[in-house]
């Protein structure tokens, strides 16, 4: 997955004298050469499912005058839920083949991913997905109206695993709280991660959210968790969202017999 970004302001931050202030940033734009076939898809359907977003001077971050128009891109009202690191697309292509009465935005920065989410979309011919190569903590709060999203998924995060890189972490207390200005009430955010301190702190975070409720507080800790985390055997995780499909990622992580902690809490 390739976007991360934990600077999250719905104002472009700026010094004294009205400059940009540099922000912290948490993902790491890869690109690379991709194969001819992911180019020609890029080529050919990228108009249909690729925004075209007005950027401001780099190439992820958007226009601070910008603003989404949902009914205008999909041509219709319905729910909309954002995927903030969608990768190659399998979450969001599955559940907008699932969900034809349901829009979805995927936020990718990673172009070989959004190349390969394009090729799984028109492989399953679904026609309520669009794609913003964007940086989304960036974007979101610019983008979208208050109470716009009906869902927000972050799947996956990148963990910054060094303790010293831990402040780069996309899940922080300033994203929790523009995460639930953004959706409706009732709205729900979703996560995932296979790294056990990224999930338990996830888990603070969201319960630390006064806007947030945690159907699962207190539940659904693992086994080896009394021994293991700060919290003991609080839990406060999720069943595995069924509409979330197995990745090679976490596949991966299953491998090395990490375990794979959902966190859901609604908007209040």
């Amino acid at each position: 997955m390739a976007q991360r970004d934990s600077g999250f302001d719905p104002v472009v931050p700026t010094s004294p004298d009205g400059r940009p202030l540099a922000r912290t940033r948490s993902f790491t734009r890869r690109g690379g050469r991709m194969p001819d076939r992911h180019e020609r898809a890029m080529e050919q359907h990228g108009p249909i499912y690729l925004l075209d977003l007005p950027l401001n001077g780099t190439d992820t971050t958007l226009d601070p005058d910008y603003r989404f128009d949902k009914e205008g891109v999909f041509g219709r009202s319905a729910p909309l839920i954002a995927e903030i690191g969608s990768g190659a697309g399998d979450a969001v292509v599955h559940a907008a083949a699932l969900h034809p009465d349901v829009d979805f935005l995927a936020f990718e920065v990673w172009r070989p991913g959004v190349a390969h989410t394009i090729t799984k979309a028109v492989s399953a011919g679904v026609t309520n997905l669009r794609i913003a190569i964007a940086d989304a903590a960036w974007s979101m709060p610019l983008m979208f109206e208050p109470g716009t999203l009906h869902e927000i998924w972050t799947f996956f995060p990148d963990p910054w695993p060094k303790t010293k890189h831990h402040k780069r972490r996309l899940v922080q207390p300033a994203f929790a709280t523009q995460v639930a200005t953004l959706l409706e009430s009732g709205g729900v955010w979703r996560l995932a991660t296979d790294w056990a301190d990224y999930a338990w702190q996830i888990r603070d975070v969201v319960e630390g959210c006064e806007e947030f409720t945690n159907p699962y507080a207190g539940r659904l800790a693992d086994p080896g968790d009394p021994d293991v985390d700060p919290e003991g055997d609080r839990g406060g995780f999720a069943p595995r969202f069924e509409d979330r499909p197995m990745t090679r990622f976490e596949k991966k992580g299953l491998r090395v017999e990490r375990i794979v902690r959902d966190v859901a809490v609604t908007r209040r």
